[in-house]
């Protein structure tokens, strides 16, 4: 049947910040799926929170406090997924983020760090991962990009700019470990996440600004996001490598409401 295509029976997939909004969202519905999960993020409590999600599925789960922006702690997720299962097959590179600040605010420290914490943390964990998964003789990976690494806003120099390196590291790493592992990307629009949620409150008016600027008329949730990285992981996109699949509500420009001045 067709639906068995999107099947993750026993597959081992290691999601980084898995503990809140999409990579939450994500864990579970690899679990849903029948995928075991090693789960990583910064926060031990919520992190045993979702693992125990997980396992309430009937899937095994480890937890594994991580700091993705420290790549000692990366290579310490590869040897802890190997160690407790033996195998890799799917890697959720979801951890990431900058905040908003005025180009001629922005440091160069941060402007580095951004791309540390969304670029080189996918890249190392991506890196490791990768010689596993070609030993099992095919392997997934699905970065998770942003809307902003091809649309346009004050304030997020540093976040867009890393996204859009992000996306393009997809499309290169896609072509060097062709046909054997598998290389895509989402690039989400504005999500409500555990992050977002707080500052647009439902019928508030940053809220309904943000909405009436989405041609789909509501925000994005994190299942929305969960669909389009299970079909990137599973045999259902076996022949899709190389691609940044844009899921916004179809949005063609930005629906940040909040201008920030650059000067």
């Amino acid at each position: 049947m067709i639906l068995d295509q999107f099947r993750l029976t026993d597959k081992v997939a290691i999601v980084t910040g898995a503990s809140r909004g999409i990579g939450r969202g994500i864990a579970l519905a690899y679990a849903e799926a029948g995928a075991h999960i090693v789960a990583a993020a910064r926060t031990p409590e919520t992190l045993e929170a979702l693992a125990k999600e997980v396992r309430g599925l009937g899937r095994r789960a480890l937890a594994i406090p991580c700091d993705a922006s420290r790549c000692e702690e990366l290579d310490a997720l590869v040897r802890g997924a190997m160690d407790e299962f033996g195998r890799i097959d799917v890697v959720v590179n979801n951890a990431g983020g900058s905040p908003p600040t005025p180009a001629l605010q922005q440091t160069d420290d941060g402007f580095e760090a951004a791309f540390r914490f969304n670029v080189t943390s996918a890249f190392h964990l991506s890196r490791e991962a990768i010689p596993h998964m070609v030993k099992s003789g095919v392997g997934a990976i699905v970065n998770i990009s942003s809307g902003l690494s091809w649309l346009v806003e004050s304030g997020f120099v540093a976040y867009g700019t890393s996204k859009a390196a992000l996306s393009h590291m997809t499309r290169l790493l896609a072509c060097e470990f062709a046909p054997v592992v598998r290389v895509n990307a989402i690039a989400v629009g504005a999500t409500l996440t555990d992050a977002l949620a707080p500052f647009v409150p439902e019928g508030g008016d940053l809220r309904k600004g943000m909405e009436d600027l989405t041609p789909m008329a509501r925000l994005g949730t994190p299942e929305d996001i969960a669909t389009a990285a299970l079909y990137l992981a599973s045999p259902a996109s076996s022949w899709v490598t190389g691609k940044v699949f844009e899921v916004d509500g179809g949005t063609v420009a930005s629906n940040w409401p909040i201008k920030i001045p650059a000067f």
